[in-house]
C-alpha cells in the first residue's frame, strides 16, 4: 500500500485523491506522509553487479539439485567466483537459503553517507538558530556564503536543510521548526500538486498573450477582458472579469476552483453580457481554466494566457482586485456571498469614478462607447 501511496504522491495527486484511490481515510494517508515529512523515501536501486532475488533462488535450486557451482554460474550468467563467494558467505552448500541471503545482503548494503549537518555540529547549531529566527533555508545558505566564504565546511544546500527539517528519522533539526517557515506546513508539499508547477505545458492549446489582438493591447475597443480568481478563507473563491478599456467589472460566484466548475460559471456570466462586451479573455496560468477550449466553443470568446509569474501582463485585473479587497479583505469567507451580493458590489465599483478614465465611471465609459 505504501509503495502505491508514494507513487501517487510523486505523480502529484492530492491527499484526498490518494485516499479515494487506496480506499483509506485521508487521515491515514496524511499520517504516512507526515512521518516522512512529505518527502518520498529514496528508492533503493540495485547495482547491476549485485545478485537479484531471482538469481539467488536459482542458486538455491541448483544446490538442492546437486549442481556444481560452475554450472550454476553458467545458468545465471555470472562468474563462478561470484557464486562461490555468495554460497560461502551464506552457510555453504548445505545451509544456503535464497531468502536469508537476500535479507543479509539488504542489511549489509551500503547506507547513504551521513548528512552534512550530522558531520558538522557547529553548522547544525547555526542552522537551527537561524531557522528559529524565522530565516528561510535559502536565506541561511546565502548568509553562509557571505560570512563563511572561505570555509567549505560551512557550506550546505537549501534542499539539505529542508530535508533535515521534514525527514523525522534523521532527528537533526527539531521538527517543530517547520512552523517557523513561511508556509508553516507540517509536510513538504509536492510541487506537482500545486498550481505553481502547472503551466502552459499542462493547459492544452494555450494561446500566449502575444497572439492577442492589437485592439486589446491598445484598449481601443470594448470587450477585451482580463480575468482571475480571488481566494478567500475556508477554500472559498470568486472570479473577476475586467474590461481593459472601460474597467467595467463583472464578479462571478464559484463553489470551487476546479475547471469543471469555473468554465460553466464563466460561460453563464458571458451569456448574461452584451455581446459587444465579450470578445477576448486574458487569464493567468491557473489550472482553473484548463478547459478553456470548452469556453471558446460555447461562447466564441478567444482565451489567451499571460506568461508564468507575470501579473503585470494583467495589470488592469490586478488593480481592480485590490479595489475589491476594500470590501472583501483577505481572510474573508467568500462562500457566504451570493451572486446577487457580488452583482451589487460590482455595481458599486462600476459607479465609482476612476482617474484613468478622466474621472468618469466604468459604467459611464461603457454607455458612452456603446
Amino acid at each position: 500500500m505504501k509503495e502505491d501511496l508514494w507513487r501517487r504522491w510523486r505523480a502529484g495527486e492530492s491527499i484526498s485523491v490518494i485516499s479515494r484511490g487506496l480506499g483509506k481515510p485521508p487521515g491515514s494517508v496524511f499520517t504516512v506522509l507526515k512521518h516522512h515529512g512529505g518527502i518520498a523515501p529514496a528508492e533503493r536501486v540495485r547495482r547491476a553487479d549485485r545478485l537479484s532475488v531471482e538469481e539467488r533462488e536459482s542458486i538455491s535450486r541448483g544446490l538442492e539439485a546437486g549442481a556444481s557451482l560452475r554450472s550454476i554460474a553458467v545458468s545465471i550468467g555470472r562468474p563462478a567466483s561470484t557464486v562461490s563467494r555468495e554460497v560461502a558467505r551464506n552457510g555453504g552448500r548445505v545451509k544456503y537459503r535464497a531468502l536469508a541471503a537476500e535479507q543479509r545482503a539488504q542489511e549489509q548494503a551500503r547506507r547513504p553517507k551521513p548528512s552534512v549537518l550530522q558531520n558538522n555540529p557547529v553548522l547544525r547549531r547555526l542552522v537551527i538558530e537561524l531557522l528559529d529566527n524565522e530565516w528561510s533555508p535559502e536565506q541561511i545558505v546565502g548568509h553562509l556564503r557571505l560570512t563563511h566564504a572561505g570555509n567549505p565546511l560551512m557550506r550546505i544546500s537549501h534542499e539539505s536543510i529542508y530535508r533535515a527539517i521534514y525527514t523525522t528519522r534523521w532527528k537533526l533539526i527539531p521538527r517543530e521548526l517547520c512552523t517557523k517557515l513561511r508556509t508553516r506546513r507540517p509536510i513538504r508539499k509536492n510541487k506537482k500538486n500545486t498550481v505553481k508547477g502547472q503551466w502552459r505545458s499542462q493547459i492544452t492549446g494555450a494561446r500566449p498573450i502575444e497572439e492577442r489582438p492589437e485592439a486589446a493591447n491598445a484598449r481601443t475597443e470594448l470587450g477585451h477582458l482580463e480575468g482571475d480568481l480571488i481566494i478567500g478563507a475556508k477554500n472559498s473563491q470568486i472570479a473577476t472579469l475586467v474590461d481593459r478599456k472601460s474597467r467595467y467589472l463583472t464578479m462571478v460566484a464559484l463553489p470551487s476552483r476546479h475547471t469543471t466548475t469555473v468554465i460553466p460559471a464563466l460561460q453563464q456570466a458571458f451569456t448574461r453580457m452584451d455581446a459587444r462586451l465579450r470578445s477576448t479573455l486574458t487569464w493567468d496560468r491557473g489550472m482553473e481554466l484548463a478547459g478553456h477550449q470548452l469556453l471558446t466553443e460555447a461562447t466564441g470568446i478567444d482565451v489567451f494566457f499571460a506568461a508564468p509569474r507575470s501579473p503585470w501582463q494583467r495589470g488592469t485585473n490586478e488593480n481592480t482586485n485590490k479595489l475589491i479587497r476594500q470590501y472583501l479583505p483577505k481572510g474573508t469567507d467568500l462562500s457566504v456571498y451570493s451572486q446577487a451580493d457580488l452583482d451589487a458590489l460590482a455595481a458599486r465599483l462600476n459607479n465609482r469614478p476612476r482617474k484613468c478614465l478622466d474621472y468618469r465611471t466604468p459604467a459611464q465609459c461603457v454607455a458612452l462607447t456603446l
